[in-house]
């Protein structure tokens, strides 16, 4: 896993008036590492649709699609992934429902992510590295110190590291060297933005992450959902 880590979060996207499948599709133009679907707001029959209309862009797009916390609409859905946190089922136990399923955990402190390393997930997130404000009683922040501690880790267990919390394109210079992939949701749609200006910057997160994205055979805005 490497590049861009987007995260279709339905609270961000009710704020503003804007279809999740819809966004979806605009950030799958940009081919990110992973389109992950946040819906801590719906009930799950909700989610469910959403994760369902999503599968066949994510596979048109070549790109894994993972589901927030719930194993079960996972596997039901059809996802790749799932995220699971520090408050939700436990990795093994997720593992045995659903073993068809790759699994990332997230972690806010180096010894959550000793443990969590040590049950071998497909990635562990870190962070919030920085300040956020997508979530409710944030984790206090790592910074890049504790960033860099993270990824020295992960390398050394061969496991990629999604850096979370507060990362922005301008920031991305400054982090590069010590993640694999990189959670973003309120930097790719700021206030006032279009469905055209959030594919505009999935593509600048994925330049600057050295990443180029393979054309599609048709655009996904042709692809039924």
């Amino acid at each position: 896993m490497k590049g861009l880590y987007a995260i279709v979060d339905t609270k961000l996207l009710a704020r503003r008036g804007t279809d999740p499948i819809a966004y979806g599709r605009a950030l799958l133009e940009a081919r990110p590492a992973a389109l992950h679907l946040r819906a801590k707001d719906l009930p799950a029959r909700a989610i469910l649709g959403i994760l369902r209309a999503l599968g066949p862009l994510c596979r048109q797009a070549g790109v894994p699609l993972v589901a927030n916390d719930r194993a079960d609409l996972a596997a039901l859905a059809g996802c790749d992934m799932v995220h699971i946190g520090q408050e939700d089922l436990p990795y093994e136990l997720v593992h045995r429902i659903a073993p068809q399923l790759a699994v990332g955990i997230s972690t806010h402190n180096q010894e959550q992510l000793r443990r969590a390393l040590a049950s071998h997930p497909s990635y562990v997130a870190f962070g919030p590295v920085f300040e956020t404000v997508n979530k409710t009683n944030p984790d206090p922040i790592v910074g890049i110190d504790g960033l860099r501690a993270a990824h020295s880790a992960a390398r050394e267990a061969e496991i990629p590291l999604v850096a979370i919390g507060g990362i922005t394109l301008a920031r991305i210079p400054e982090i590069e060297p010590f993640a694999d992939a990189f959670a973003v949701v309120g930097d790719l749609f700021p206030e006032g933005a279009t469905l055209n200006d959030v594919t505009v910057r999935a593509r600048a997160y994925q330049a600057a992450l050295g990443i180029s994205p393979s054309i599609p055979a048709r655009p996904l805005s042709e692809a039924r959902a």
